[in-house]
């Protein structure tokens, strides 16, 4: 974290000093807004949180609740996620009060006596190390409530204005250049004033208002997919039992039915998907009237010889599993995509539902929210053009699909009975194998005007087009300390550039001193675009990381475009130097040419493009549509 740039900070350095509609933030919800997000879920929060950053940018997020989640709904964190809360700056706080899951184990009815269950696997989370974080399981609400601190320190002092619910809204033709085109009615649903309408006009509306999303009628957006054909019954409990893995997430298969055990944080809660088995198609839902003392009871059953002693529950519901998916995320017709500028967003729920027992739900729809709302940044800032909106949909529906498919197998799998596999170890097997699914890291968008086509990948292997920037430690040259390279990017939506320096020391002549003198000087360089007054590194974070040994590299003689100055008093920013480390190599670990490799990131951690330090006509090509902003609306001062 760096400080004091701008001054002396006697207090928590985490609060970034109020500016742009920070500075007034009205109490009441305004009539006009830049972003209107419709529900304070993973994804309206995620998307509000990243918008927060954008001090010239009025978003305010709506919500029909009176207050904030308490409990209930998601509670697992994949791997990908909590690399976003780093990004966000809460992710050790939340790997502190957190179940960290290292392990499954697997139970199916013990072959001598098949009325009984016995443990028959144990398979690692993360086998491969695909993440240096470790895979948490914890309640949604607090999730919620950390990305709401991070909005609450951010620059424009936001918060979620608790007690509407979203009704209809219209888009106004682009013809009539209206500045405010999406016109929102809301209605009270808490306080003095519940019951009264509510109208509020927006640039742009994202609805993240669940399953049953009303933003997505109002687009015409229809869900389509497979019908609901299997119920479980789901609860937070605090029991006594001698099950002896109730601390270990389990997959627990018997004649009786299949369990999902969830341990939770806190060393005593714990969560059980139960399986209530088929649904007739002719039974209406009435499925949902099962009562939490009969999910307890088919609990028991599937657990002989163990028992189970409820003492409290938390929290409970019955779910029906369907997989459905709406063909588009934004308000523009598919025969029409490419005519004009998306106005209204769907993301999370509204786009997707499917089982809860791979974990995806909410993972899945923070991705949707960062996604768009960086975007929205962007446009309403005047960095990009609104031509960079239409790739949200394009972008988050592919990747919908690809979890609507894993968790058509996954769900089915579980719902099976053992008999009906084709091998004993077939569940175990289908586990370890798409582990990298489940965990968010097998996203991979196509190339686009944001996502390079990939000619000069083999320059680093390891950092595939498309896919997550995944991190590797080096060695911080100003001050020797080992760090995560990818942990110094925070969500503040800036574009990243790391150069990967050729074998020249700094100081010599070499292919990435050519590289930073262009980078610094040329017209053509992304760099040239930074407002005037803004810091050299106000839209674009460079990193340099050399060959040598951090003792070798001479900050003197490194290029000034690796070294910028921030703030009023021109003060340098030093942690911009990296060097690898002999015995941990990132070049040899991520596959990465010694001749040298530059690595653009999308400000959502997403690998852009990769490129020879000598192709710097490519790297100004690559960037000139995305920061050509002349259609962009200027954001509400």
């Amino acid at each position: 974290m760096q400080f004091h740039h701008h001054g002396y900070v006697s207090g928590d350095p985490r609060v970034k000093p109020a500016a742009g509609v920070g500075l007034d933030r009205p109490e009441e919800l305004p009539d006009e807004v830049d972003v209107l997000i419709v529900g304070a879920g993973p994804a309206g929060m995620i998307a509000a949180a990243q918008l927060s950053q954008f001090p010239d940018v009025m978003t305010r997020i709506v919500d029909r609740r009176p207050g904030r989640l308490e409990i209930g709904q998601a509670d697992g964190i994949q791997a990908r996620s909590v690399e976003t809360f780093q990004a966000f700056g809460f992710a050790q706080e939340i790997i502190a009060e957190a179940f960290w899951q290292t392990e499954m184990v697997f139970w199916k009815p013990d072959p001598a006596d098949p009325s009984r269950i016995v443990r028959v696997k144990r398979t690692p989370d993360d086998p491969a190390g695909v993440s240096e974080f470790p895979h948490l399981l914890v309640n949604q609400a607090r999730v919620l409530d950390y990305f709401g601190d991070v909005m609450a320190k951010s620059p424009t002092r936001a918060k979620p204005d608790y007690g509407y619910e979203f009704e209809r809204l219209e888009v106004a033709d682009e013809a009539d250049g209206a500045e405010y085109p999406v016109t929102v009615h809301l209605v009270h649903t808490a306080g003095e004033h519940a019951g009264e309408p509510r109208v509020v006009r927006a640039k742009y509306v994202v609805g993240a208002d669940g399953a049953r999303s009303r933003v997505r009628s109002a687009i015409g957006c229809h869900m389509a997919g497979d019908q609901a054909n299997h119920a479980w019954g789901v609860m937070d409990v605090l029991a006594v039992t001698d099950f002896p893995d109730i601390r270990l997430k389990a997959s627990i298969q018997s004649e009786a039915g299949s369990i999902l055990l969830i341990p939770r944080e806190g060393g005593y809660l714990f969560r059980m998907y139960v399986d209530l088995g088929e649904v007739p198609l002719d039974d209406h839902h009435h499925v949902r009237q099962t009562t939490i003392e009969q999910v307890i009871a088919r609990a028991n059953e599937i657990l002989h010889p163990y028992t189970l002693d409820v003492k409290d529950v938390a929290w409970h519901s019955v779910y029906e599993v369907g997989h459905r998916l709406t063909d588009r995320f934004d308000d523009v017709e598919t025969d029409a995509a490419g005519t004009r500028t998306p106005r209204v967003f769907i993301a999370g729920d509204a786009c997707h539902t499917h089982s809860a027992k791979a974990g995806q739900g909410m993972n899945v729809s923070m991705q949707d929210g960062w996604n768009v709302g960086w975007k929205l940044g962007h446009v309403l800032e005047g960095r990009a053009p609104e031509a960079l909106l239409a790739t949200y949909s394009a972008e988050r529906q592919v990747v919908a699909q690809s979890l609507i498919d894993f968790d058509k197998q996954w769900s089915s799998m579980m719902a099976k009975k053992p008999e009906e596999f084709s091998s004993p170890d077939e569940l175990e097997e289908f586990y370890a194998a798409t582990f990298e699914f489940p965990a968010g890291f097998m996203t991979q968008y196509a190339p686009s005007l944001i996502v390079g086509a990939g000619e000069h990948q083999a320059l680093a292997d390891g950092y595939p087009i498309g896919k997550r920037f995944k991190s590797a430690m080096v060695t911080r040259v100003c001050d020797g300390n080992p760090v995560h390279l990818g942990h110094h990017a925070t969500a503040d939506g800036r574009w990243r550039i790391y150069v990967f320096a050729d074998g020249a020391r700094a100081g010599e002549a070499s292919a990435v001193a050519d590289f930073a003198e262009w980078l610094a000087t040329a017209p053509d360089s992304p760099i040239a675009a930074t407002p005037e007054g803004a810091d050299r590194d106000a839209w674009f974070d460079v990193k340099v990381v050399y060959q040598q040994a951090y003792t070798d590299v001479d900050l003197g003689a490194v290029p000034k475009a690796f070294l910028p100055t921030s703030g009023p008093f021109e003060l340098t920013d030093y942690e911009k130097v990296y060097a690898a480390d002999p015995a941990d190599d990132v070049f040899e670990q991520r596959g990465i040419d010694r001749g040298g490799a530059v690595v653009v990131v999308r400000p959502d951690q997403y690998v852009a493009n990769v490129l020879p330090l000598a192709a710097t006509d490519e790297l100004a090509a690559f960037f000139r549509p995305i920061l050509s902003a002349k259609e962009a609306q200027p954001a509400t001062a």
